[in-house]
């Protein structure tokens, strides 16, 4: 009867906060799902929801019996051992957290934690891949030891370079803001894991084409909840154009998001994608950005074969529901217009190697460069010309001159005749 009565006085609140919203599909179509599996959760550690003091670790994904968690003092995670990286990665993060205060310090170390050995730097090396962090070191500036750990390897994912500090990193700061405007915001994100991903490095890390988040705001009286799924590529888009339902994201993944809410409040918030509801709060520059001024019929095709009935003011003309058709339109329109079919005959990349080196690898694209290194033709498309042919690079190998992000000097070697290396 207790329950009940919880219940009963979660869905009345929930009608009222989020009643209006519709709900969202699904982003990337007939994606492979791995099901995962956990530990129990260990409740010696549980930490209370402010809004319901009964509710234990409301972040947590359900955790099934062969999983491997790894809990850390700022994040807990649950390690693909098949993968060679976290399946998800879930933590709290408060206003006083999301404020930081410690700066990074770019150690990036193996988890010893990880029962079976996590990825290494040697996985990422020459990869053409960057590090990219799950649990952004952004929201563990809390404390010495939460930023140190943020570096571990099991944190880390192949990313796109131009994703990683591009659209990735808006949305990490949107996180912050958000959290900024609450007192508490509960985060789940990761890879979303499939067979057939293509591999880097000796222990085979996994390179993922999708990323997912999913956001709980669970504090009194406007609950809610949404979730991003973005692919391992640059965009332009806004936010809101990879905004979905959580269902979806559970559906895509095969995890079961936030099961220690109440099922009816479960049900409420993760079946609804109310992106009106977020950009409302203070900090949400990033997901309004772009707008249009007026609303427009969306111009999605519905499943029935008709236009959308539904009004947007996204940029691309495309609602919520049909965001992936704008990104196939675009993917579509820029290969049509300023990529040239690959010549017959393939030729070693022109790419120079982090260690400073010629790529090995043979390519056919026409700007002499292999898909590692695309972002080194001269920053055109991967199969448009170069305007110039690239300088042959030769001679010692010297410091780069470059400045990290720290203001230190680049320490990294190179042959490159401007005397910077490739992520300089």
């Amino acid at each position: 009867m207790k329950y009940r009565a919880v219940l009963i006085h979660y869905v009345t609140i929930l009608f009222s906060g989020i009643a209006g919203t519709s709900s969202c599909e699904a982003k990337p179509a007939n994606q492979p799902v791995t099901t995962v599996t956990a530990k129990p959760k260990d409740t010696a550690t549980a930490k209370n929801n402010p809004s319901d003091p009964e509710i234990k670790n409301p972040e947590l994904p359900l955790i099934r019996p062969d999983d491997q968690i790894i809990r850390h003092t700022g994040y807990t995670l649950c390690y693909s051992e098949v993968h060679e990286q976290a399946s998800w990665v879930a933590y709290d993060l408060t206003r006083s957290e999301a404020a930081g205060g410690y700066e990074r310090t770019n150690k990036f170390m193996p988890d010893l934690s990880v029962q079976t050995g996590s990825a290494t730097a040697a996985d990422y090396a020459n990869s053409g891949y960057d590090r990219g962090h799950l649990a952004p070191a952004g929201d563990m500036g809390w404390s010495a030891t939460t930023m140190a750990e943020s570096f571990y390897y099991s944190n880390m994912s192949p990313q796109n370079p131009s994703f990683n500090r591009g659209i990735w990193k808006k949305l990490e700061e949107q996180v912050r803001a958000w959290a900024n405007a609450d007192s508490v915001l509960y985060v789940v994100t990761g890879p979303v894991l499939s067979e057939g991903l293509s591999t880097i490095g000796p222990n085979m890390v996994s390179v993922p084409r999708y990323y997912y988040k999913v956001l709980l705001d669970f504090n009194k009286p406007g609950f809610k909840a949404i979730g991003f799924v973005l692919p391992n590529s640059p965009s332009t888009l806004p936010l809101s154009s990879f905004a979905v339902s959580v269902d979806s994201v559970e559906k895509l993944t095969g995890l079961d998001f936030f099961p220690a809410l109440p099922d009816g409040a479960e049900d409420l918030l993760e079946s609804d994608c109310c992106v009106d509801c977020w950009v409302g709060q203070v900090g949400a520059s990033a997901v309004q950005q772009n707008y249009n001024s007026t609303s427009v019929q969306c111009k999605g095709t519905t499943k029935a074969g008709s236009r959308c009935r539904n009004m947007t003011k996204n940029p691309d003309a495309y609602c919520h529901v049909h965001a992936t058709q704008a990104m196939s339109s675009a993917a579509s329109a820029t290969q049509e217009t300023t990529q040239p079919a690959p010549s017959g005959a393939t030729a070693q990349c022109n790419g120079i190697t982090q260690a400073g080196s010629r790529c090995r690898n043979m390519t056919r694209n026409p700007n002499g460069y292999c898909h590692v290194h695309a972002s080194q033709a001269g920053g055109s498309t991967m199969n448009s010309a170069p305007s110039t042919a690239p300088t042959q690079q030769t001679g010692p190998s010297v410091q780069c001159s470059g400045t990290t992000a720290s203001g230190a000097r680049c320490k990294r070697m190179t042959r490159s005749p401007n005397g910077r290396c490739y992520q300089h």
